[in-house]
């Protein structure tokens, strides 16, 4: 198996399971892949690229460090692969985010107990009424689970927590 930008971590960590704590070095956020669960469900849609955004990082860099621990050459600037990246498409607050939170879900609680936040998502999604949202607050950005609600055609913004760094807000409808 290649490792790249899109390398699912589900394949990476099947393939080479002692590679688990590098990648949660990069980004401490992946801690939670070290629960079954979450390795069977995030793993699966988290990709390389996705630590690396999570994590802040160089994704030819990154990329090329899991390379070069499991004897695989270095990819060259130039030959890696294209990154896209979720980026918001304006920095300014959709307006829709102001409507009523009807749900909040604590995905770090969720977590703890070795549950999947976007099942619970899913779950409360038919319950929305008018314009309220549900708002997800986690210690990471749930860049998995934003793909997987983007392409189910929902409405989501991330942002951190003015009041408090360490938190995020992905707000959905």
């Amino acid at each position: 198996m290649e490792i790249n930008a899109k390398t699912k971590l589900h394949d990476l960590l099947n393939e080479y399971p002692q590679r688990e704590e590098k990648i949660i070095q990069a980004a401490p956020a992946f801690k939670n892949l070290k629960n079954p669960v979450l390795r069977r469900t995030v793993g699966r849609v988290a990709t390389v690229e996705k630590v690396v955004q999570i994590g802040g990082l160089d994704l030819t860099t990154f990329v090329n460090l899991l390379r070069r621990e499991v004897g695989q050459p270095e990819l060259t600037p130039d030959v890696s692969v294209d990154v896209d990246f979720l980026q918001s498409e304006t920095t300014a607050e959709p307006d829709w985010i102001n409507g009523e939170v009807q749900f909040t879900v604590d995905g770090k609680d969720l977590l703890a107990r070795g549950e999947v936040p976007v099942n619970q998502i899913n779950t409360l999604l038919p319950q929305l009424t008018g314009n309220n949202v549900i708002l997800l607050i986690t210690d990471f950005e749930p860049a998995p689970m934003i793909d997987a609600l983007l392409k189910q055609k929902r409405q989501v913004y991330h942002k951190i927590d003015p009041q408090n760094e360490d938190a995020h807000l992905t707000y959905i409808r």
